[in-house]
């Protein structure tokens, strides 16, 4: 699949960024800490190197421990209107991000193809074509 230019931000738009992203590279998390983050049942990122991630604004910035492996991650957000950003590694130039999709304007094209941490999943956030929609 060929790469894609995104462009997105937080909801109040005092962060924006800009990626080229492998679309192949977009990933939905059930851990409990990306439950409890995004205070939903999961999160989906896509995976962006970082010589490929632009940021203009000032994030701010949260350091984690990741549950299993003791990793700490840095957890960027919009300090005004608290939008999740990315999280990456503390390095000073990290290697790679795990942009959150919700903000990025092209969303729409960066479908999911794999999903991790199943055993944290809800069983009912597994299939939800039956739930009744409303438009």
């Amino acid at each position: 699949m060929p790469r894609l230019d995104i462009d997105g931000g937080c909801h109040c738009g005092k962060i924006r960024y800009e990626a080229n992203v492998n679309p192949d590279n977009v990933v939905i998390c059930h851990c409990t800490d990306c439950q409890a983050f995004s205070g939903a049942p999961y999160r989906v990122s896509v995976i962006v190197k970082g010589e490929n991630f632009r940021v203009t604004g000032d994030p701010k910035t949260y350091i984690k421990t990741t549950g299993e492996s003791g990793i700490p991650r840095l957890v960027a957000f919009c300090p005004d209107c608290g939008s999740a950003l990315y999280s990456t590694s503390i390095e000073a130039a990290p290697e790679r991000y795990n942009l959150r999709i919700g903000g990025v304007t092209q969303r729409a094209q960066l479908v999911p193809k794999v999903q991790g941490f199943c055993r944290s999943a809800m069983p009912w956030a597994m299939d939800i074509r039956d739930i009744r929609q409303v438009p």
